[in-house]
């Protein structure tokens, strides 16, 4: 599968980044967002969900594990698994509705969940480089595909 790397030397790359990945998602995605704690993938979500016409607080789902947002023709999802222990517990939070046509679904530390949240289309992989990120962005399914293709090269920084 596709494969998109880019250097992000501060908080605003990332959110052009997430901006770019926010215009070219054209009928829903499911995201997990991977990184150590401060790498950025509550503030990728943040900025892609305001890529998506999100307005208003967006709050972190640390603590509430999931926050829901209406966009204008589906849901977006923005869950948080840090706290999770065991996949079961996501039993409770409704996990059928995450699967509506069109949703974007946001999961930050997937690996909690394995086996209880929906496929990824796209993985998001943040690390630390030096003093900024750097972002690898995977396609797993074909939806993934034609997101990556959609952005600019690797080598420009997103616009």
């Amino acid at each position: 599968m596709r494969e998109y790397s880019v250097r992000l030397p501060d908080e605003g790359a990332t959110a052009r980044l997430a901006g770019e990945v926010g215009a070219a998602i054209d009928d829903g995605l499911v995201g997990y967002l991977h990184g150590p704690l401060g790498a950025g993938k509550s503030a990728f979500a943040r900025a892609l969900l305001q890529a998506l016409g999100v307005t208003g607080r967006i709050k972190s789902p640390t603590y509430s594990l999931v926050e829901s947002y209406p966009l204008a023709s589906a849901q977006a999802w923005h869950l948080d698994l840090y706290r999770i222990a065991d996949p079961d517990e996501l039993e409770w939070l409704g996990m059928d509705a995450l699967g509506e046509p069109g949703a974007v679904v946001l999961i930050e530390w997937p690996q909690r969940g394995a086996g209880a949240i929906p496929a990824a289309d796209l993985e998001v992989f943040l690390e630390y480089a030096g003093s900024g990120r750097r972002a690898t962005l995977r396609a797993v399914s074909a939806r993934g595909e034609r997101l990556l293709k959609q952005l600019p090269a690797p080598d420009s920084p997103p616009v």
